[in-house]
């Protein structure tokens, strides 16, 4: 069965977001900068220290986030992350979602190891589809 993950967007705070989302309940906090990505040569200088992508989990819990994004409002930005169990899966959620939306990263292979997407559904809430190998 697929599952919906919140993943949350901020505009230069995630981190320290972040570690105050880790104080409330605890758990492991994961976090890499541009910086420290394959995609630091593609950004500016004063890119890179922002987060690239974060991740908090605690037994089934896991809490995502990043500075960077699409359409990001500042500390308002929220995607809603479907992680499929298949590629077959990966790819008939992201077609069928994306019906009278807008793709914004078609469906393809990441330098995570993942097959991942981004798109904008007709009634402007943001998808992001990842399958990890």
């Amino acid at each position: 069965m697929a599952q919906i993950q919140v993943y949350l967007g901020f505009t230069d705070n995630c981190k320290e977001a972040m570690t105050f989302y880790q104080r409330c309940p605890g758990g492991t906090l994961e976090v890499q900068t541009v910086g420290e990505s394959p995609v630091a040569a593609d950004l500016p200088p004063e890119a890179q220290e922002r987060v690239l992508h974060s991740v908090l989990t605690l037994g089934d819990l896991t809490l995502m986030s990043s500075d960077l994004g699409t359409d990001v409002r500042p500390n308002g930005a929220v995607s809603l992350m479907l992680g499929c169990t298949s590629r077959e899966e990966t790819e008939t959620y992201f077609q069928r979602l994306s019906e009278g939306g807008q793709v914004t990263h078609p469906l393809s292979p990441s330098f995570w190891g993942s097959t991942f997407g981004h798109l904008t559904d007709r009634y402007g809430f943001q998808w992001m589809l990842n399958y990890t190998h």
